[in-house]
């Protein structure tokens, strides 16, 4: 009876732990820097090469990151979003164009609409590693000081931004 015993409970803990991980959204992936300043960089703008961007000029407002390129299918999926968005003017959106062709990604933005304030370019993904990127798209809301508060990894849908990103970008706000 004991010899049967050791590899049921073995058995029951691995369902157990079998349960718990389909529970899991897959999307939700802890990011470290939630919380800590957002990284600091100086890429070229994509609309004007001769011009740069920086976190840094987005301080004191509440602001998105979206982490984009133009080969990027589920970008084209979330982008009909990020342009209502933009339309309300709820939250500045600001791209990272990254690891693309600077004509392909210009192109994009005239075929489908430009939802950013500014989009930078990242074309060596870099400042992508800096903020943990695992895929496109990834959006991150960063508040009037320069912190991370929120990583959304894939594409942002109507429901994601009405219960998750939007009522923070409004608490952040106050």
């Amino acid at each position: 009876m004991k010899r049967f015993l050791i590899p049921l409970v073995v058995f029951v803990v691995l369902v157990i732990f079998l349960a718990i991980g389909l529970t899991l959204n897959p999307r939700d992936l802890p990011s470290p820097l939630k919380d800590k300043p957002a990284p600091a960089f100086t890429l070229p703008q994509l609309a004007a090469a001769d011009k740069a961007f920086s976190p840094a000029d987005m301080k004191g407002k509440v602001w998105l990151l979206n982490v984009w390129a133009s080969w990027c299918v589920s970008c084209r999926q979330e982008h009909p979003v990020l342009m209502d968005l933009a339309k309300s003017g709820s939250v500045p959106i600001v791209g990272l164009d990254y690891k693309d062709q600077i004509d392909d990604a210009k192109n994009w933005l005239k075929k489908y609409g430009d939802p950013y304030v500014v989009s930078a370019v990242d074309a060596d993904g870099r400042v992508g590693i800096d903020y943990g990127v695992y895929g496109v798209p990834e959006t991150y809301v960063i508040d009037k000081a320069g912190m991370i508060r929120l990583k959304h990894t894939g594409p942002i849908t109507p429901d994601s931004l009405k219960t998750q990103i939007l009522p923070l970008v409004a608490e952040l706000s106050k």
